[in-house]
């Protein structure tokens, strides 16, 4: 099982386990994380799981696909390490894995 370090809005950091297989998306909204929205379910539709990655983790991510980079965009909180938590796969590899869930658009 893999470590999934998450910091809420409001500050709070939790460490989640899960094995591979899961979007980070999908491991913070089971673990009742329910300030991550993501209302269109993972389908790459809206950017409601926008989550910034920890800049040291930053590059073992896969690389974004345009039609993420187009929702971000949308977004008014956009860093330079935003990304949508349902486009993450997450598995042993992205043990370890910090990220802070973006504010509310």
């Amino acid at each position: 099982m893999a470590k999934l370090i998450v910091t809420t809005r409001e500050g709070e950091t939790r460490e989640l386990t899960s094995a591979s297989g899961q979007s980070v998306m999908e491991i913070i909204r089971e673990a009742g994380i329910d300030e991550l929205l993501a209302l269109c379910g993972g389908c790459l539709s809206c950017a409601t799981c926008h989550v910034v990655v920890d800049p040291a983790d930053f590059t073992r991510l896969s690389p974004m696909t345009s039609d993420e980079n187009e929702l971000l965009e949308s977004t008014d909180h956009r860093q330079p390490t935003s990304r949508l938590s349902c486009q993450i796969a997450f598995d042993d590899t992205l043990d370890g894995l910090h990220v802070t869930i973006a504010p509310d658009a």
